[in-house]
């Protein structure tokens, strides 16, 4: 395996009809290293933020999971599909609805809060170890615990004829096709997901992100770290301190280490246009430190155990 010459976060823009497996596996091709990981998957129908992690940055995926989305996208009522959007197979004859808005927004408020919502049947959630969609498409049961999840903000831009053009505001886990196909069979003539764009995962929004041509354009002039967050740009909503070499050995080593408050830096995030409205669905999260060398090289991830002593959880650069 090739060692990963950069180390950052790259927001690519996903094309629709592509998985995100298949634009994780095209940007490994063009810069000739595997250690590349997603954070949150699309489906083949979306386009959007997709946001990978090159190098050592890989291992800070864990502290993004929390992150809210945001999507832009259409509902198309009058029949739903299989796999609750535009790609599956129709169930039933197109109604053709004409959707009222002021009934639409009366629903949609019903569809905001914490939710218990139906993963769909074609879908990643594992059954027995095995994928959802896998037995679906072998016709096998599909059976799915319901899961709790947040719909932050759902936002009806226009309705016209049978669509509803919305953007939504939500917690990891939540399933758009889902919220379209539970709103179609409350409004009563069923309904998919027809186009979703993904415009925001936290602080990473689609004006960071770039098209396939522009990140294969980058790699053949050489300038492909033009593109990338690096390192230190990362996580900027967590506090940091800046060590003395002294410490810093003992952080590369993983051992517990002490910080006076005075040396602890405030996280600030300066959110971009489009950007979620919290970065966090806002459950509890530990108290959590980033560490700077002297050079201004993030080091370290580290956790409070005790006032002001850390234990470092991720070292990104361990001591020889």
């Amino acid at each position: 395996m090739q060692p990963a010459p950069l180390d950052g976060a790259l927001i690519v823009n996903k094309p629709r009809g592509k998985t995100s497996h298949d634009v994780v596996e095209a940007v490994r091709r063009l810069v000739h290293f595997r250690q590349i990981g997603h954070l949150g998957t699309l489906d083949p129908l979306a386009t959007g933020v997709l946001g990978l992690l090159l190098g050592r940055a890989t291992r800070l995926a864990q502290f993004y999971t929390g992150r809210r989305k945001r999507y832009a996208c259409v509902f198309r009522f009058g029949f739903a599909t299989d796999t609750y959007d535009a790609d599956g197979k129709a169930l039933g004859q197109d109604a053709a609805p004409v959707l009222s808005r002021e009934e639409m927004e009366t629903m949609t408020a019903e569809f905001t809060g914490r939710l218990s919502q139906m993963p769909p049947p074609y879908s990643a959630k594992k059954i027995h170890g095995r994928p959802a969609h896998e037995l679906a498409r072998k016709n096998k049961p599909v059976t799915l615990a319901p899961v709790e999840v947040d719909v932050f903000e759902f936002t009806i831009l226009n309705v016209e004829g049978p669509r509803m053009r919305c953007e939504i505001e939500c917690g990891a886990g939540t399933y758009i096709r889902s919220l379209a196909h539970d709103l179609g069979a409350k409004q009563g003539s069923g309904a998919h997901l027809e186009e979703i764009t993904r415009t925001a995962v936290g602080e990473f929004t689609l004006h960071q992100a770039f098209g396939m041509e522009v990140i294969e354009d980058a790699v053949r002039r050489g300038a492909l770290p033009e593109l990338v967050i690096p390192l230190e740009g990362l996580l900027p909503d967590l506090p940091r301190t800046t060590v003395l070499p002294i410490v810093e050995r003992r952080v590369r080593h993983g051992a517990k280490f002490t910080v006076p408050l005075a040396q602890i830096q405030p996280g600030h995030v300066t959110p971009s246009p489009g950007a979620t409205a919290q970065l966090d669905s806002g459950e509890w999260k530990p108290a959590r430190l980033r560490v700077f060398s002297q050079q201004q090289k993030l080091i370290a991830v580290a956790e409070a155990v005790v006032p002001r002593t850390y234990q470092p959880i991720v070292v990104l650069d361990a001591a020889p």
